[in-house]
């Protein structure tokens, strides 16, 4: 009797060191501990959060109206009257403008990144789940936008639109949308011949449903990587369009445009361009090793 009773106490106690090692598994690679332990993707992380973080709290940051003007001040170098990293032209506080600038630029990617998200990917779920006429009428549609260098489409828009944030988050927007649409339509194409979704069909699940509950869901992690690489891209679009003279208009501060006062003064004040230049350059680089981070993670061919 005692033997019988030790064997079922060794089982119970070996089933629930089972259970605690399944927990443990589980906890080890889910998405966060995984990511975790890619420090390159923190590291990006780190300089997301912080540029965020900047950008939310620039009335709180900012040492000065960044739109004051002082004629008897400009061109002032780094920690001059109080000016952290000096003035530009109009001898407007250089510190105070890359902090409301970065909320600006951020603004514009985020929201361009957004917009291009929800049209491509409703473009890209309807061309791969019907098919025939409807895909090839999508496709050839995003294959013209695609034919245009996405700067040369984004300009071409903000020719027509005019200047402002709005448009140019539009203006991103539809330039993202062929890229989203053509990596959505090749998920739907996979997915939409598993069994769970020929079952629902047999079922009579409606098409929306489908789409919608069954569908999208399991295209979403390809669509969350592609989305953040692409906020990167998107910051150096509204940089270029607003160095341009064709994106965010004076007096609003964005790093384009504040890159694009510095370019005529590189001589005397080479600092205003080469502020907001490493700016754009950090914040690009963050988004890029959380975004690489992130498709180890959530990419199952980059799996081991």
């Amino acid at each position: 009797m005692a033997k019988q009773k030790n064997t079922a106490t060794a089982e119970v106690l070996g089933a629930e060191a089972h259970s605690q090692l399944i927990k443990r598994e589980r906890r080890a690679n889910n998405v966060w501990n995984k990511l975790r332990r890619n420090k390159t993707a923190m590291i990006g992380l780190v300089i997301v959060v912080f540029m965020m973080l900047m950008a939310i709290l620039a009335p709180l940051i900012a040492t000065h109206d960044p739109n004051a003007i002082k004629p008897s001040e400009t061109y002032l170098s780094f920690g001059e009257k109080g000016h952290i990293f000096g003035t530009d032209e109009f001898g407007r506080d250089l510190f105070s403008r890359i902090v409301y600038g970065a909320r600006v630029s951020l603004i514009a990617a985020i929201g361009g990144t957004v917009v291009g998200a929800i049209i491509g990917i409703l473009l890209g779920l309807l061309s791969g789940y019907l098919g025939g006429a409807v895909d090839a009428v999508i496709m050839r549609l995003m294959d013209g936008m695609l034919a245009f260098p996405f700067v040369l489409l984004a300009i071409i828009l903000m020719t027509i639109l005019g200047s402002g944030l709005p448009n140019v988050i539009l203006a991103i927007g539809i330039g993202n949308v062929p890229s989203f649409a053509r990596v959505v339509r090749g998920q739907v194409h996979i997915v939409k011949n598993e069994e769970y979704c020929n079952a629902g069909r047999v079922l009579g699940v409606s098409n929306i449903r489908m789409l919608f509950r069954h569908i999208l869901p399991n295209t979403i992690s390809p669509i969350i990587v592609y989305a953040t690489l692409n906020v990167a891209g998107a910051i150096i679009s509204e940089a270029t369009l607003s160095f341009l003279g064709l994106g965010i208009s004076q007096p609003t501060a964005s790093w384009g445009n504040i890159l694009r006062a510095g370019k005529d003064c590189l001589n005397t004040a080479p600092h205003i361009a080469t502020i907001s230049g490493i700016f754009i350059l950090i914040t690009v680089l963050g988004f890029n090793l959380f975004g690489d981070g992130v498709r180890d993670v959530l990419d199952p061919k980059m799996k081991k």
